[in-house]
């Protein structure tokens, strides 16, 4: 397989990073919240140290070494493992790198689920336009969207409060035949509530009985939800 078109990332984002790296280089997989990876397999030791490696690289220079040297070396499931670990300690640029050098593995075939949490993944982080480019370059290499894409991207156009954007992701959810589940609609009905898009969120409650079972108790745990954290918020 040819090179592929890489997500870019500029020289001077990864300086920037790196700058801020070399302040506080954290060597360990324990520090900071994590959240379940989607693989349930135990990092191997060769996949832990990749991690680590990646983590120490003081320079863009330094990393892709390490990438050449290191990480080509690893079977493809460590490497996998490593994207993994990166994406859940939410290593954004580092997880960058290693997703384009897998995208130009000889091995690499297109992997849906993979491309879902690296859009996840930068869609919390606000990395919206690179979101963006992630699902046209999942297009062009053959995969179709599924609702979990739509749903992340809905999120994501919402955390950057691209209202309509996320609407329109909502509407081509629909059209390309996926019925929005309950996380899809409680991201729907919470943002645009906070958005105070009164309409919106009129029209989407609606909708809910054409997808949800027992939509009726579905809009009241959704109601509850919302109710105990402006609780929380008042406290």
């Amino acid at each position: 397989m040819g090179f592929l078109k890489e997500v870019q990332i500029s020289r001077r984002q990864l300086n920037s990073f790196f700058s801020k790296k070399i302040e506080k280089t954290v060597c360990g997989l324990r520090n900071g919240p994590r959240k379940p990876m989607w693989r349930s397999r135990v990092l191997s030791s060769e996949a832990i140290q990749a991690v680590q490696s990646v983590k120490l690289a003081k320079s863009a220079d330094k990393l892709e070494e390490m990438l050449k040297n290191k990480l080509s070396r690893l079977l493809k499931a460590d490497v996998l493992d490593t994207l993994n670990e990166l994406q859940r300690q939410n290593e954004v640029h580092l997880a960058l790198k290693v997703f384009n050098f897998v995208r130009n593995e000889e091995w690499y075939t297109p992997d849906l689920s993979v491309f879902n949490s690296m859009i996840m993944m930068l869609g919390k982080n606000k990395f919206i336009e690179m979101a963006e480019q992630l699902f046209v370059h999942m297009i062009k290499e053959g995969l179709q969207p599924d609702s979990r894409t739509y749903t992340e991207l809905i999120g994501a156009y919402f955390r950057v409060d691209l209202i309509e954007k996320a609407m329109e992701m909502y509407e081509l959810m629909k059209i390309s035949g996926f019925c929005p589940d309950k996380l899809t609609m409680s991201i729907l009905i919470r943002n645009l509530e906070k958005a105070e898009e009164k309409e919106l969120v009129v029209r989407v409650k609606n909708e809910c009985a054409n997808y949800i079972d027992y939509p009726e108790k579905f809009l009241k745990e959704i109601e509850n939800t919302n109710f105990k954290r402006r609780l929380i918020d008042l406290v």
